[in-house]
């Protein structure tokens, strides 16, 4: 038993022992075992909390009972407890869904029986969503009230979950025996709403013979008259009940389906917004501006890109949104300067507006530029206005509710130089403007019943303020990226820190969630493939073909030589040179790279020098050197390193990774036609049988351990090629998945059907990683024409330009699917219409993955102002969205 340091018992103060009985039907496996929590809460507001291992006899069926010690000095108001699953060592394998807690008002007159079931996730597990109570503007956050409910000499408590009821609903009980009317409409008995879609009743259950059959109905709470009875076979008590006991009926929820629940939004960058008022950027602001066009067209739903500040350098390599610095921190160019205060200078202010004129003349936001303007207002406003804000109680109560992180974070804005304090007071200043304006937003957004939906980055820069500040979360000799494939050869470096894995690291990812929840009612799980396993590349290399799968099973010497390849560590782990390669590779340089760059062995064969052996060394070598003979030799050195079969692991002595794409690299032209076919099936097994299983593990211990208690609506960006453990795992957890018509995730098929979408999903046309559509379009005209052919079932030629009524058309298709969430770019909703899209399609992409100099500059070539006055197209596009049920 574990007891906290907040209350303690003594023989002396115990006045009586309740019993607590609990059952719960669970299947665990060798080494496991079902605890039961137990949280005790005093009257005084004290509370202690019991681990207790159940026991059991078959490993499904596992019980305990358990004495409630009741103080004199502290008496039980109530008790809250929950099932985990542990392994002998302690080691928490899984917990039951806990949002909706099992709470009880505590007689200590009784004894209780608690004959349960596990609790996962439940099907309709939005309806518990703060996005869903945003946009059905019912109350959000409530809590399970640990009602006191009258209690007999003999008592069944019925508890029922019934998220799904309408306005104006209630639930009653209807059953077999008389106190429960019989099975007579009339004579139902109606519950007591205790909070977060829970009902209660105590019922009298003295002289009741067993078993007792039963069902929940719901009732208009009003003229009291039978709305609907719960569907499936009757519930049925077998249990026989004591003098002094309780028994807790709570299993499953009110079997009744829920009304279909569909939203349509729009999906733009805080950066991409443009008002009249803003300072050639988007500002929040803006996105207040953003959530009366949202409302005025029906949409329910605004998605953004990551708001977290990525300022290093302050040049365009900062635009990026997922190169945070700080899990925490808000980014300053977000700041509504015209919220934020004048100047007293009225020269200045006119200085600062035909600054701004310039800078929203643009068609793009120029990150330096803004940056260098944003910098100096609030400078000068700090210097005029600070004093006062410090002195503020609000201001005092924010960095008092965020002082773990901000002093951290000012410190490495400010360069580590902690006597500049008014340098530190002014980050603190500035931060407090964001989150201010970020919530005022955010509050607006909910009283208009719209949902503001975040995103939450995988990595954080490696000079982050989190790196820094708690470096044992991170493996900060390795980097994240993404696996090489048919489009990237080389794979993708990021540049972030891997993770490691532990509470530490669970308890920081549940504090960043909770701040983003005071801002954002649903959240876009960036490459949530990550939580199943990373690719992760050493810190010496620059691409990702060295990078192997973080967490994996890579292979022992048994292991590879058991599918037919005699290892040899020398020849297949280091990199392999010979002449042949040399003069391949190198061309008319092949002598001097000879000369200057490798070193010969034994047989003709060659090593890298010692200051070129890794791909860091040869970048560092060439860095500066544009010309096309040095990048030539660079990229031959870089490919040289990676000439390799064999990756062996960074903590596991002599395990080994075959390396990503070895059979193009001239390595495997050096086996024979038996090493080949050999090593060809453990690559296939290590890549699409090994690790299935073992990555879905890993994820059910991860995102749950994440997510805890969050009521923010989770959506996965599941977008690649995905094990086949993903999409149980993301179902399991009730997580939205991304479902793209071009991006099928069935093999063997061009395009999606849109019909197929799964309800529990996002729907969209592209991301900001993707062309827009007309883009897409005029960029690809054999797909474009298959497209035409097979999804729209038009015949003849499709035209070059996307027009206006055929754009119409394919977002029709897309309100229609049965996606949960329909969250169309900006740019693809003004495709519609033809006068009020942009003239130049070429500029309304938003990312290029492939490219590593990429500027994140989209900005929307119309003012929202423009678009709330575009009253034809938003009485087009509310009419749409209402007549698909969104």
């Amino acid at each position: 038993m574990v007891v906290s340091d907040f209350f303690c018992i003594f023989a002396s103060d115990i006045t009586r022992a309740m019993k607590l009985k609990f059952t719960i039907q669970f299947n665990t496996a060798w080494g496991e075992s079902v605890h039961v929590v137990i949280g005790y809460h005093s009257q005084d507001g004290s509370s202690r909390q019991q681990n207790l291992t159940m026991q059991t006899e078959d490993g499904q069926q596992w019980t305990l009972e358990t004495a409630a010690l009741v103080s004199r000095h502290h008496p039980l108001s109530y008790i809250e407890y929950y099932y985990q699953v542990e392994r002998e060592e302690g080691e928490v394998l899984r917990r039951e869904w806990a949002l909706v807690p099992r709470r009880y008002y505590f007689d200590e007159s009784k004894d209780y029986v608690f004959p349960d079931q596990w609790r996962d996730r439940p099907l309709a597990y939005h309806l518990y969503s703060d996005a869903y109570h945003t946009s059905m503007h019912t109350r959000r956050g409530e809590e399970v009230e640990a009602a006191r409910v009258p209690l007999f000499r003999r008592t069944v408590l019925f508890r029922v979950s019934a998220p799904q009821l309408q306005e104006g609903q209630a639930v009653a009980v209807c059953g077999s025996h008389p106190s429960i009317g019989s099975w007579n409409t009339s004579r139902y008995l109606p519950m007591h709403y205790v909070g977060n879609g829970e009902w209660l009743l105590s019922v009298d259950a003295m002289g009741w013979l067993m078993p007792v059959e039963y069902k929940y109905v719901v009732i208009d709470a009003e003229s009291h008259a039978l709305v609907a009875w719960e569907e499936g076979d009757n519930r049925v008590i077998t249990d026989e009940l004591t003098d002094g006991e309780v028994l807790v009926l709570y299993h499953d929820a009110l079997r009744l389906c829920e009304q279909s629940w569909r939203l349509a939004g729009v999906s733009i960058p805080v950066f991409s917004l443009r008002s009249e008022h803003s300072y050639g950027v988007g500002d929040f602001g803006d996105l207040r501006r953003m959530v009366d066009w949202a409302k005025a067209t029906g949409m329910g739903i605004i998605q953004l890109l990551p708001v977290n500040d990525t300022s290093t350098n302050h040049h365009w390599g900062d635009s990026c949104p997922y190169n945070i610095v700080s899990f925490f921190a808000l980014h300053p160019h977000y700041i509504d300067l015209e919220a934020a205060g004048t100047l007293r200078s009225k020269q200045k202010m006119t200085q600062y507006l035909r600054r701004r004129q310039e800078l929203n003349a643009l068609p793009y936001s120029d990150y330096e530029a803004v940056d260098r303007v944003k910098s100096e207002y609030l400078h000068e406003l700090f210097a005029e206005q600070g004093k006062k804000v410090l002195e503020s109680k609000d201001f005092k109560a924010f960095v008092e509710a965020n002082k773990d992180w901000l002093t951290a974070y000012a410190k490495l804005r400010n360069g580590d130089n902690e006597k500049l304090a008014d340098a530190l007071h002014f980050i603190f200043y500035e931060q407090f403007l964001l989150h201010q304006q970020l919530k005022a937003a955010a509050d607006y957004a909910r009283e208009n019943g719209v949902v503001l939906k975040g995103d939450l980055p995988i990595g954080v820069h490696p000079d982050g303020m989190e790196m820094r500040l708690h470096p044992e979360l991170f493996h900060a000799n390795t980097q994240a990226g993404a696996i090489p494939d048919s489009h990237w050869r080389q794979g993708a470096n990021w540049g972030f820190p891997t993770y490691h894995w532990d509470e530490p690291l669970y308890q920081m990812q549940r504090l960043r969630l909770r701040r983003l929840s005071q801002y954002f009612d649903a959240l876009r799980i960036d490459h949530v493939l990550g939580y199943f396993r990373i690719w992760e590349i050493p810190a010496e290399a620059v691409d990702g073909v060295l990078g192997h799968f973080s967490p994996s099973l890579p292979l022992t010497v048994d292991e590879i030589e058991y599918f037919g390849l005699p290892f040899r560590k020398e020849l297949y782990t280091r990199p392999f040179i010979n002449d042949r390669i040399i003069d391949r590779l190198f061309g008319i340089h092949a002598a001097y790279v000879r000369d200057n760059y490798l070193v010969r062995k034994a047989y003709n064969l060659y090593d890298l020098k010692e200051q070129y052996s890794t791909q860091r060394q040869v970048a560092e070598a060439f860095s500066g050197r544009r010309d096309e003979n040095s990048l030539w030799i660079r990229d031959g050195l870089m490919r040289l390193v990676a000439n390799v079969l064999f990756v062996e692991d960074p903590r596991q002595a002599e395990m080994y990774h075959p390396r990503v794409g070895a059979m193009q690299e001239p390595v495997f032209e050096a086996l024979t036609s038996e090493e080949k076919d050999a090593y060809l099936r453990l690559y296939n097994n290590y890549y699409y049988q090994r690790h299935s299983f073992y990555w879905g593990q890993q994820a059910l211990k991860r995102l749950p351990a994440i997510m805890g208690d969050s009521r923010m609506l989770f959506c996965a960006e599941d977008l690649g090629m995905l094990p086949d453990c993903v999409e149980p795992v993301l179902d399991q957890l009730r997580i939205l998945t991304l479902e793209i018509q071009q991006m099928p995730k069935q093999q063997g098929f061009e395009y999606a059907h849109l019909e197929a979408n799964p309800v529990r999903s996002v729907c969209t046309i592209s991301t900001h990683d993707m062309a827009p559509l007309r883009q897409w379009w005029q960029e690809q005209p054999e797909r474009r024409q298959r497209y035409y052919v097979t999804m729209l079932q038009k015949e003849g030629r499709a035209p070059e330009q996307l027009p206006a009524h055929l754009a119409e058309e394919i977002i029709a298709r897309h309100l229609y699917c049965p996606s949960m969430l329909c969250i169309l770019q900006l740019q693809d909703w003004l495709s519609m219409d033809s006068e009020l899209r942009s003239k130049n399609s070429q500029q309304e992409r938003i990312n290029t993955p492939s490219d590593p100099y990429n500027r994140w500059q989209y900005r929307m070539h119309v003012t929202i102002e423009q678009l709330i006055a575009a009253e034809r197209f938003n009485r087009k596009l509310k009419t749409m969205i209402q007549r698909s049920r969104r």
